[in-house]
């Protein structure tokens, strides 16, 4: 068994704004670390405003995914419907609004499963994803440029998936095998043993 030291967190010498968008902020700090080892490094910094993915399921077996335009790949991708969490928003709250402007359904029932980050070496982005189910027609206005093709496919069909060149984002790959590995848990408790 490995044992652990505490680290501790290298100290912040100098901060320096680099460029500013209407949607980034890249700043350069300088570290030392305890050692004494510097090194400059840059990251993407920016609000804290909470993220939603939502995991939206029409039926027991099936998940809704949608196509939308990813400017950084300059194409079409399929992934999970998600958003910000606009202010006064709870994550419940912001993943239902997502869902109805995205997907064109509300959920009866909503549970967060987990959080999760992206390249944390470059920022501090935090993605909460959440389950959606008892869905219902509903749709509200979004702020996407052009409609969003939904499409529904088979939760246990992953491997498939992943095959395709047009789904790739890792964030929603990670949340739906966990979905899918949580729902398969819940269902073998729940399955009485057969003698």
């Amino acid at each position: 068994m490995t044992e652990h030291k505490t680290l501790q967190k290298p100290q912040v010498v100098s901060r320096q704004s680099v460029a500013r968008s209407r949607l980034f902020h890249i700043e350069s700090l300088e570290l030392r670390f305890a050692n004494g080892a510097e090194r400059t490094f840059e990251r993407l910094s920016g609000s804290d405003q909470g993220a939603v993915m939502i995991i939206a399921m029409p039926d027991p077996e099936h998940v809704l995914l949608i196509r939308e335009y990813a400017a950084g790949f300059e194409d079409y991708v399929l992934t999970l419907p998600k958003g910000l969490v606009d202010p006064g928003e709870d994550i419940v709250t912001a993943a239902n609004r997502e869902l109805m402007e995205e997907c064109g359904f509300g959920a009866r029932c909503i549970e967060p499963l987990v959080e999760l980050s992206l390249a944390p070496n470059y920022m501090r982005h935090r993605m909460q994803v959440l389950l959606a189910t008892e869905l219902y027609a509903r749709r509200l206005p979004g702020d996407e440029p052009e409609p969003l093709v939904v499409e529904t496919h088979a939760l246990e069909e992953l491997p498939t998936l992943l095959l395709r060149d047009d789904f790739h984002e890792a964030r929603a790959i990670a949340a739906l095998y966990i979905a899918r590995d949580t729902l398969r848990e819940r269902h073998r408790r729940e399955t009485p043993l057969r003698w």
